[in-house]
């Protein structure tokens, strides 16, 4: 559908089309979205929630969604649920979704037309008078809007019958009703019969032209369908009114040795966006924002509800009509509203739990089509990025427990085209602020950024996270002591982290090599863009063969310490020179209600398992350190044995600093 003029929905995967209609709907008061519903998509758990979309739109401030249900009786090859429920039931379903349902029903064509042309006509005039009241009286408040069943036979007006079978009002006529046409004769018969039933020397002329009679009944300009900006949304699109980001910097006078909650000073910059730009642009979130530690968007507006209030709701609640955060217990449901926002023009931002944010896979995926596909058509205009705050990360699950322990949505983003997904793991917060007004400020990508919520180290000033994640990747030279000045770089093995706790785990192993080891070579590099692993014939941010050796050597044992599933690395970086050097640990998929050294020890991510790591792999160490690797060992026993028995991690682990 995204070849179609005045389409904002991708026609693959059903149960979005309400949610993108309702999203197209915010800040838009004067539009109006008619929004199809078949019965068979109907039944998808994603269009079943959003029904209770209607709860969300302000009659002042929103436009309003007409949503037709399209009951024809069947999908592939089944009779449709609501289809074979009774008309006082469907009512009743309905009303109890707040809604006003208007019936059109029946299967003569011209009456049906007639009756349909009125119900429309009726609802606009329900939509309008709903709106007038509100808009004159300053009152909002949440009415019943109007909606439409419309009941007609499956396949209607095709072939009756073909070859003895019920066609028209059955579920064959939902495929291909008949074909051979080159060796059937009778099939060829009956098609140019059902062609000819729609008598089209009545509409064209000789030439194939439309007769000037229908010429003339469609609207001219904007008010054409295919014509309507709002479906290109590019073409209505403002920038962000952007505030400076370096203004939300942490102090940072020493690496590693202050820390913060990351996503509490995105939270920040995320307010005073939506003071700056208050019609057109929203955060989204399924009832985590406070959670996510982003709860200073409040102080700029309130969460939508316009649904009954109870006095306690002033406590905390956070409640507003004229709210715009959108918070609903449904990642389906948010997700639909973000990309119908973005595709009719605005901008908006979306934070989830890391492990739930699995529940809009297939959307992402779809979404991520309709831009690759948008790309190669060059009158859709560019439209905001679709930004996603994956946080609640999987090795800060102190209490929630294996259940919320899920990197990997960053490998499914992965599978999608390299001209449109962006991922980002920044390890502190300004590096985190400094990625977020890239992908706040871009077009036609997917930037998928993840952070996690809790108090972590913080490593860079401003201006060198601008500088680290302009690169992308880059060698920590305070962490690093293989800089031989006027001599040849030679490290004896290169630590690699790429997310937040993964940096700091592989800055104690660093900090314990040195003191072991103190003539060993150590480079560190730290990775916020994950595509630069990547060749750069794959990717358009990937780095060439050159400059990856140049970070990575092409012959040095490589520790890479990462936050997700440890096999996306290899996935990333399989064409890279002497590809088996590359050491991955990551998640593992072994947890439980872990304190966070015991959660990395079981995932081998740790500090001391890194050491380990190392001794095996470069060879001057190795027998040589085998008292090291000894104590290695001891300390992971020590530590698991406290977490077990105390319910936290030593002090010396949780008050940890880099030392140099």
């Amino acid at each position: 559908m995204k070849e179609t003029p005045g389409s904002i929905h991708e026609g693959g995967e059903l149960g979005y089309s309400l949610s993108h209609a309702y999203g197209a709907a915010y800040d838009n008061p004067d539009l109006i979205v008619a929004c199809v519903i078949g019965d068979g998509e109907a039944e998808t758990g994603p269009l079943a929630t959003a029904w209770h979309s209607n709860k969300f739109i302000n009659p002042i401030t929103d436009g309003a969604v007409l949503p037709i249900l399209h009951l024809n009786g069947y999908k592939i090859a089944n009779p449709t649920i609501l289809s074979r429920i009774s008309h006082e039931e469907i009512e009743d379903l309905f009303k109890g979704y707040g809604y006003t349902p208007y019936f059109v029903e029946g299967s003569d064509p011209d009456s049906m037309h007639q009756a349909m042309a009125a119900t429309v006509e009726q609802c606009v005039e329900d939509i309008r008078n709903i709106q007038q009241e509100a808009r004159s009286s300053g009152t909002a408040k949440r009415p019943r809007w109007p909606m439409i069943v419309l009941r007609s036979p499956k396949g209607w007006t095709g072939p009756q019958e073909v070859d003895g079978h019920k066609v028209e009002g059955f579920w064959r006529s939902h495929q291909v009703p008949m074909g051979g046409m080159h060796q059937n004769p009778e099939h060829l018969q009956l098609l140019e019969e059902w062609m000819r039933s729609y008598e089209p020397e009545k509409l064209f002329d000789a030439n194939g032209s439309l007769i000037p009679e229908l010429k003339e009944l469609p609207p001219t300009g904007e008010r054409r369908m295919s014509a309507n900006p709002i479906a290109n949304g590019g073409l209505v699109r403002k920038a962000l009114i952007m505030p400076n980001f370096r203004d939300y910097a942490v102090k940072v006078d020493k690496p590693g040795t202050t820390e913060e909650e990351n996503t509490k000073h995105l939270g920040y910059l995320l307010r005073d966006i939506m003071l700056k730009n208050t019609q057109n642009f929203r955060v989204f979130c399924p009832d985590e924002t406070s959670s996510n530690r982003l709860q200073a968007v409040y102080e700029a507006s309130k969460k939508v509800w316009m649904g009954e209030y109870f006095p306690e709701d002033e406590d905390g609640g956070e409640l507003a009509p004229t709210g715009r955060v959108m918070e609903m217990l449904s990642e389906h449901t948010l997700e639909g509203w973000l990309e119908g926002y973005l595709l009719s023009g605005r901008h908006g931002f979306f934070s989830s739990y890391e492990a739930f944010v699995h529940v809009i896979d297939s959307m992402f995926n779809q979404h991520a089509k309709w831009l690759r596909t948008c790309k190669e058509l060059s009158w859709r205009a560019p439209i905001s990025s679709l930004n996603l705050l994956i946080t609640s990360t999987v090795w800060r699950q102190d209490h929630n427990g294996f259940s919320h322990q899920d990197p990997g949505f960053i490998d499914v983003a992965t599978n999608k085209s390299p001209e449109v997904v962006r991922i980002y793991l920044p390890p502190d917060v300004n590096c985190l602020l400094s990625v977020a007004d890239h992908c706040l400020r871009s077009q036609n990508y997917i930037n998928v950024i993840v952070s996690d919520k809790q108090k972590h180290l913080q490593y860079l000033s401003m201006e060198e996270a601008i500088k680290h994640c302009s690169k992308g990747i880059g060698i920590w030279e305070w962490a690093s002591n293989d800089d031989c000045g006027v001599e040849a770089d030679e490290p004896d093995v290169i630590m690699a982290a790429c997310g937040d706790v993964p940096t700091m785990e592989s800055l104690a192993a660093t900090a314990i090599l040195r003191e072991e080891f103190p003539k060993l070579k150590v480079r560190f590099i730290n990775v916020v863009d994950l595509y630069k692993l990547m060749p750069e014939s794959e990717h358009p941010h990937g780095l060439s063969d050159t400059d990856f050796d140049t970070l990575f050597t092409p012959d040095k044992p490589v520790i890479f310490n990462f936050h997700g599933y440890p096999w996306l690395i290899h996935k990333l970086t399989y064409r890279r020179t002497n590809q088996h050097r590359i050491r991955v640990r990551g998640y593992k998929e072994i947890g439980n209600i872990n304190t966070p050294l015991e959660l990395a020890i079981e995932n081998q991510i740790d500090r001391f398992n890194l050491v380990i790591d190392v001794i095996d792999r470069v060879p001057k160490l190795r027998s040589a350190a085998a008292y090291v690797k000894e104590r290695m060992k001891n300390a992971i026993i020590e530590h698991q044995n406290y977490a077990f028995e105390h319910g936290m991690d030593k002090p010396e682990i949780i008050n940890w600093k880099w030392p140099y």
